[in-house]
């Protein structure tokens, strides 16, 4: 499917949440291995969410944490490559700037290190282990 079959939008935790959860479950809990008790939290009702939609399904999503932290970005298998996680990721940046946040951070795994870094974003500090998986913390200003 090309890029442009699928569009991005904000989301609301309550109405959305069974799609967000669908996404973040297939990428973390079963591609990933991350036990889903780490996967859920008590952020998310508090997040600004994005969702990538194709078809009217959801394929991609995203949340901004009040305080910017970017995180639980995750594009089911099939549409990456074609630019999904980088138009989640420019929704999440223009809501961080929307809401007067200066510095947008992450922890990525380190495997999304160069993903992240043409977007603009810093490595910062040492590899971690977070969920069973290698990360880097980074940030970039907005």
């Amino acid at each position: 499917m090309a890029a442009s079959q699928f569009c991005i939008r904000a989301a609301d935790w309550s109405a959305d949440r069974n799609a967000l959860r669908a996404v973040r479950e297939q990428v973390f809990v079963h591609e990933q291995s991350v036990p889903v008790e780490l996967e859920w939290d008590e952020f998310d009702a508090q997040c600004q969410h994005v969702v990538a939609e194709a078809a009217g399904q959801a394929i991609g999503t995203g949340r901004l944490l009040p305080d910017g932290h970017i995180g639980r970005m995750a594009v089911l298998e099939s549409w990456r490559g074609q630019g999904v996680g980088s138009a989640l990721l420019e929704a999440l940046l223009g809501f961080a700037r929307d809401r007067g946040i200066r510095r947008a951070k992450l922890n990525a795994q380190s495997r999304a290190v160069a993903f992240y870094r043409r977007h603009g974003f810093v490595v910062e500090g040492e590899e971690f282990i977070e969920a069973g998986i290698a990360h880097r913390s980074m940030w970039r200003d907005v």
